[in-house]
């Protein structure tokens, strides 16, 4: 049995001798594991790690290459060597004037990089001139301190990892929900100063907004606190990437929160400027650029979200641009109504309220969305109007006149005497010159022709009120002060008709209205309109 076994052992000697790992600087991913490789606790060999580091030896190059390692596990940067590149002349594509170089973590550590020298890789010099003070900045110097008067008793090893990092973490943690109480009423402190010295006023809607906004935000300062000092706890490198992932998702997502609550805030301040303007488009305009605003936010922080697992956010934008541009020529009248909404609130052809003439829509303007227009006509029905049309259509915004213009003519008798017409039409002139809701300086009645069956008056004024509900209640007022004048004066007003003219018949006399031309009676009448 013995001999067996030993000729086993003989025969696996060999095939393990061949799994050796040696030192291989040919490409960037052989580098970067010859490093990592040689500093496991299983495999320690400092000396062969320190051959990555390039323009150093010995015991300097040791020790930068331990403290390079110190740095990744200290912020859980664990290498995902499925993704490095194992081509010996590798240059990063997307800049050029780079080369022959690739940055194990762009995003986190950009500083950290290998480059190629010769024929093999190295950590670049410019890396290595740098690793003191990154390794200064994440364990700061007291650290080092407090870990030298931690007694045996803490470096006992409880699931693999030493009691006084259990305290550690447990302090940390306290700290964290001081510093949340505290900086909670600093920064929302800050934040009312900060609002009222934009907009000089507050109210209850944007307080409420700012409260909202205060709490994600010192969250961020806590998850800044306490990825400032975890990496000072040394925990296992999987921990610490875990931790740090977590930490890292949540500055997102609360981030997220931040410009969400910032988007109603700032909304909250645009819709109390809208409403103090007669300009009803700010009104519809808030909801619409709310949405956006918040599309905007939405989409840059999944972009963020898909970083921290290592997707590249410049392809995600390359397909994001080629996937819209596919939906864009897909969707072909949607991205022209769109415009044509971008257009609308530019240009402001109309407001909300407006009475407009759009081709044959004539109605007031109820909202102006996305995609289309409302109009709604004077039977009540709605025009749904597509933004790309109505932006070139020619719109007769009747809501921007000064003044409602009036024109009508009124018909008489033809048998109305001169005196009683010069009456009526004084009359009609003092009646508009008094008139609330008329101009009294531009405006016309004058004796203007002959009708068919009528003498013809032109009554052209211009009311001051411009909703369509008072110029219909004006003019009812300005109609039944013109008949009662008609009526005080004995003018009748024609309506289309046939006389008969019989200037002999026996016993018949001819149509005649006997009308009363006193000129005392008529200048009174005239003198008390009102």
């Amino acid at each position: 049995m013995k001999k067996i076994i030993v000729f086993f052992l003989l025969l696996s000697t060999p095939i393990l001798a061949q799994k050796e790992v040696k030192v291989n600087l040919s490409n960037p991913n052989s580098a970067i594991y010859t490093h990592l490789y040689f500093l496991q606790p299983n495999t320690y060999q400092p000396e062969k790690a320190a051959q990555t580091i390039y323009g150093f030896e010995g015991k300097e190059a040791e020790e930068i290459a331990i403290k390079l390692k110190k740095i990744l596990d200290g912020k859980g940067l664990k290498v995902d060597f499925s993704k490095v590149p194992t081509d010996k002349t590798y240059s990063d594509t997307t800049d050029y004037k780079i080369g022959h170089r690739y940055v194990l973590f762009p995003y986190q550590m950009p500083d950290i990089y290998v480059e190629r020298v010769g024929g093999n890789w190295y950590y670049s010099s410019e890396t290595t001139s740098k690793v003191n003070d990154i390794y200064n900045d994440i364990f700061p110097w007291y650290i080092q301190k407090i870990k030298q008067i931690i007694p045996q008793f803490g470096h006992h090893k409880f699931f693999n990892i030493e009691f006084w990092k259990y305290l550690g973490a447990i302090i940390l943690l306290i700290l964290s929900v001081l510093i949340f109480f505290i900086f909670k009423k600093i920064v929302y402190y800050v934040l009312r100063k900060i609002q009222f010295w934009i907009i000089h006023k507050t109210n209850d809607k944007i307080n409420t907004a700012l409260k909202k906004l205060t709490r994600p935000i010192v969250l961020l300062v806590v998850i800044w606190f306490i990825k400032s000092f975890l990496p000072s706890l040394l925990l296992p490198l999987d921990l610490n990437t875990i931790l740090f992932l977590s930490l890292n998702i949540m500055v997102t997502v609360f981030w997220i929160y931040v410009f969400l609550k910032l988007v109603k805030v700032i909304m909250s301040i645009y819709e109390e400027f809208a409403e103090s303007t007669h300009n009803k488009l700010d009104d519809q305009l808030v909801p619409i650029l709310n949405n956006f605003l918040t599309g905007i936010v939405i989409f840059g922080g999944l972009l963020k979200l898909l970083t921290l697992f290592g997707i590249k956010p410049v392809t995600v934008i390359a397909g994001a641009s080629i996937g819209g541009l596919a939906v864009a020529l897909a969707s072909q009248d949607t991205v022209k109504n769109l415009i044509g909404t971008v257009m609308i609130f530019l240009d402001k052809p109309f407001h909300i309220g407006d009475w407009i003439e759009a081709g044959e829509v004539v109605g007031t303007v109820e909202t102006v969305g996305f995609r289309s227009t409302t109009v709604r006509a004077a039977d009540t029905s709605v025009y749904q109007i597509p933004n790309s049309t109505l932006s070139e259509m020619v719109v007769n915004n009747k809501g921007l006149r000064s003044f409602r213009r009036y024109t009508t003519n009124l018909g008489i008798r033809y048998d109305t005497p001169p005196q009683l017409i010069e009456a009526f039409v004084t009359g009609v002139r003092k009646i508009v010159e008094l008139h609330p809701a008329t101009r009294d300086d531009a405006f016309n009645v004058e004796f203007t022709g002959f009708g068919d069956s009528a003498l013809l008056v032109l009554l052209n004024v211009y009311f001051v009120e411009l909703d369509w509900n008072k110029e219909q209640a004006s003019k009812h007022s300005l109609h039944m002060k013109i008949l009662k004048l008609a009526a005080d004066l004995g003018v009748d007003f024609a309506f289309p008709s046939t006389t008969l003219m019989i200037e002999q018949f026996p016993e018949k006399k001819g149509f005649s209205s006997n009308y009363n031309i006193e000129e005392n009676r008529i200048n009174e009448i005239v003198d008390n309109l009102k």
